[in-house]
């Protein structure tokens, strides 16, 4: 079988996946599929134990340097290259960036959209479309509009396999290199942008009890909802507060039951990792309690993480609307 792992004392082999590699181009689809598939299976059996949060958090790593990936491709990128900073195509490092891949190196295998005019109907390319049942014929395949047919395996690879001119510094500089005040400023700014009313509150007027940061109430008049955190001196403390309440709020607020706002409260403690990371925020108090998730089957742990992806990017577009 190509799909090979590197490998592991025989003690964690049980628990923690390998590094895997997909080298046969002819099973390389379904192994990519087979190796996402069995990862959230094995994710969902190791929920109620410690190697869940850390595998969890490893995730994380990952995504919040991917942060407009989705969580399929960033698994694939924390199951190949874990290290992985940066990645580009092949032609795209020759070509953009003068740089080189080394000799030797192993492709990292991501999943890219195929777009192409696709069948009104049965959403299917032309050449997919004539083996199909689908008796559309409205209008000629060649004037279909374009659009998202399905996904393809691709090769990229990281930075560190590539040798050659310096990235610009644009490409390098770390998102969390400004001020701490600028970054808290750049999150205040995007309230707006996610439907949210903040107001920092001093100390001495926090009625919270030991909560940093709470969203307490709807607007009736637009519909937004307010969030409060104490005012202290340390702004990149409240920075983190505030992005963990812009996932509180987006995740679930308005959620009722009570064991389902348990398993939101880590989603947001996971997005707001995932935040706080790419800004440069220190994040390493952050607590995954991925216990809550136990006995969810496979399919519901995937929609949670791709809750995480999908409000962490809608933070971070948001934030960088302000800059």
């Amino acid at each position: 079988m190509s799909c090979q792992t590197t490998q592991t004392d025989s003690a964690d082999a049980k628990e923690s996946p390998s590094k895997i590699e997909f080298d046969d181009s002819d099973t390389r689809r379904d192994e990519m599929h087979d190796s996402l598939k069995a990862w959230v299976e094995q994710f969902a059996e190791l929920s109620d134990e410690a190697r869940g949060s850390a595998e969890l958090q490893e995730w994380l790593d990952v995504q919040s340097r991917f942060h407009d990936y989705s969580y399929r491709n960033t698994l694939l990128i924390k199951r190949q290259y874990p290290e992985a900073t940066k990645v580009a195509g092949y032609n795209t490092w020759r070509n953009e960036f003068d740089r080189h891949v080394e000799e030797g190196e192993s492709a990292i295998w991501i999943w890219a959209p195929i777009i192409t005019t696709k069948c009104p109907e049965c959403g299917n390319s032309p050449s997919y479309h004539e083996n199909t049942d689908c008796e559309y014929d409205d209008t000629p395949p060649e004037d279909w509009d374009e659009g998202l047919v399905g996904f393809k395996p691709v090769p990229v690879f990281d930075v560190s396999q590539t040798e050659g001119e310096p990235l610009p510094e644009l490409d390098t500089a770390a998102h969390g290199d400004g001020s701490e005040d600028e970054i808290l400023n750049a999150l205040l700014g995007a309230a707006p942008e996610l439907g949210v009313r903040v107001n920092l509150v001093p100390p001495e007027e926090w009625t919270h009890g030991d909560a940093a940061g709470v969203c307490t109430k709807r607007s009736t008049y637009d519909c937004s909802l307010l969030v409060e955190v104490k005012d202290v001196d340390n702004d990149a403390q409240v920075a983190s507060v505030l992005a963990h309440e812009y996932a509180h709020a987006l995740l679930h607020f308005d959620v009722d039951d009570a064991d389902e706002q348990v398993k939101r409260e880590v989603e947001a403690e996971s997005t707001a990792y995932v935040v706080s990371q790419y800004l440069g925020l220190d994040a390493s108090n952050s607590v995954f309690y991925v216990a809550a998730w136990d006995g969810d089957p496979a399919e519901t742990i995937q929609d949670r993480l791709q809750r995480i992806v999908d409000t962490a990017r809608a933070i971070i577009a948001a934030v960088e609307t302000t800059q």
